[in-house]
């Protein structure tokens, strides 16, 4: 019997990832619900097939979109995921028993760890543990933050669900980087959308925390070269973010 559960995904051309993710939570949920923006592949075809509500809208943003996704859910509590992420079958156990016997959670929300999955092998350092909070209950949150990086907002008891979440986040090294330079130039819009200044201290001495925090505070070099190149990457993530702030306030002088 299917969960009183909605899984929440936002897509745009995930016909590579989708399958995967399908897969994992396979007669899970009472309903899956996609919102997608675009996609120009079989990501409709797949979702459809998998018996997925699955509706249109214009990319507008992490936030707008993944509150998009919210609002057309409507089981009693939600799982969001993102198209490269699947459970992994401590997760998916773990989602059957909180249900079990028709039982109420006792919370209202519900963490989840997420294990990454990069350039052929598990981080267990850099990345990990990552607790994101993703199953709730409905009317309890309402998606905020600051683009790319959207943060759930949430009224309620909260508690740690066993089991990881399985994220298969870039394909190479090329990928990263080039969806680090997107990421790094939307966080620097939505600074400057919200009055932030750029100052030097920021672009000079930031990124040097950001190197260190997941390489040597999270224990990265434990991942070996995967964790010098995550830590490489951040760094060059917090440059650039500063950077095209500057940049963006040097333009609009002119």
């Amino acid at each position: 019997m299917s969960l009183p559960l909605s899984l929440a995904i936002i897509t745009c051309n995930e016909e590579e990832n989708l399958p995967r993710l399908l897969e994992s939570a396979r007669g899970l949920a009472a309903e899956i619900v996609v919102v997608d923006s675009g996609s120009t592949d079989a990501t409709e075809t797949i979702a459809r097939a998998a018996g997925a509500k699955f509706l249109k809208a214009p990319w507008e943003g992490f936030i707008i979109q993944k509150n998009r996704v919210l609002e057309a859910c409507t089981q009693p509590w939600v799982l969001f995921l993102d198209a490269d992420e699947a459970l992994s079958p401590e997760l998916a156990a773990s989602l059957e028993g909180l249900f079990a016997g028709g039982a109420a959670p006792e919370a209202d929300g519900y963490w989840i760890n997420r294990r990454t999955w990069y350039l052929g092998a598990w981080i267990w350092h850099a990345w990990y543990p990552e607790w994101r909070l993703r199953l709730v209950r409905r009317g309890t949150c309402r998606w905020g933050g600051m683009d790319p990086h959207a943060a759930l907002e949430f009224s309620g008891k909260t508690a740690r669900l066993p089991g990881d979440l399985l994220h298969y986040s870039f394909r190479d090294l090329e990928d990263h980087l080039r969806r680090t330079v997107g990421y790094s130039r939307t966080m620097a819009r939505s600074y400057a959308a919200r009055g932030r200044k750029f100052q030097w201290r920021c672009l000079l001495l930031s990124p040097i925390f950001a190197f260190i925090k997941p390489l040597v505070l999270k224990g990265g070099w434990r991942d070996g070269w995967r964790g010098f190149v995550i830590a490489g990457v951040r760094m060059f993530d917090c440059f650039a973010k500063y950077a095209f702030l500057l940049e963006h306030e040097r333009n609009g002088k002119k």
